[in-house]
């Protein structure tokens, strides 16, 4: 279990392989393999969390129903996303689901994305592979992520700060498409070639 405060930033990528080939210009150790992420945002009928901009989350990965379910307090003003984290692990996550169900508590939003980690200096870095664009995340203390956003070439101007699911919703209002679920229609391969 994490009780922390979570700092991170996203930095879009034309493709996964332009983002592999920057991560892997950071020598970084990798940490997991490519596997998939499927996650599910809940909340009470009421919308009582969104509307404080808390989200309770629980992520399956994988083949396994093992799961993480992760509580994130509402983002304070910073150039970087900050936001109380506290998070565990599950060990049957679909049953989790389940038992949130029963007691009120419904899915309001369900995405996807294959995800890959490394880490250097202390900072977690992630491909992101989302069926709408490829991201590099960066979550460590403020000063790793500067450091490691720079050796990548990028600046606080490059920074992105929101959710995932925000980020969808604007691409699928961009090209006048409804935006119920951020998932794969066809996934790619767990494993790389």
């Amino acid at each position: 279990m994490s009780d922390t405060v979570e700092r991170e930033v996203k930095l879009a990528f034309a493709s996964a392989d332009e983002a592999r080939a920057a991560v892997a210009s950071l020598s970084a150790a990798p940490v997991r393999s490519r596997r998939l992420q499927d996650d599910r945002l809940l909340d009470a009928p009421d919308g009582r969390l969104r509307s404080t901009r808390i989200t309770l989350r629980v992520r399956v990965e994988g083949d396994r129903d093992t799961a993480t379910v992760t509580l994130k307090g509402p983002p304070k003003a910073d150039l970087m996303k900050v936001r109380e984290e506290l998070e565990t692990g599950v060990v049957d996550g679909m049953l989790l689901l389940r038992m949130l169900e029963r007691l009120g508590f419904v899915i309001w939003f369900r995405y996807q994305k294959f995800r890959e980690e490394f880490v250097r200096d202390g900072v977690v870095i992630a491909v992101d592979e989302t069926p709408f664009a490829t991201f590099v995340e960066l979550e460590g203390d403020r000063g790793g992520i500067t450091r490691l956003a720079a050796a990548l070439g990028r600046s606080p101007d490059d920074y992105i700060v929101d959710s995932y699911r925000q980020l969808f919703v604007q691409h699928c209002r961009a090209r006048g498409l409804p935006a119920a679920e951020m998932m794969f229609s066809n996934p790619p391969e767990a494993v790389r070639r």
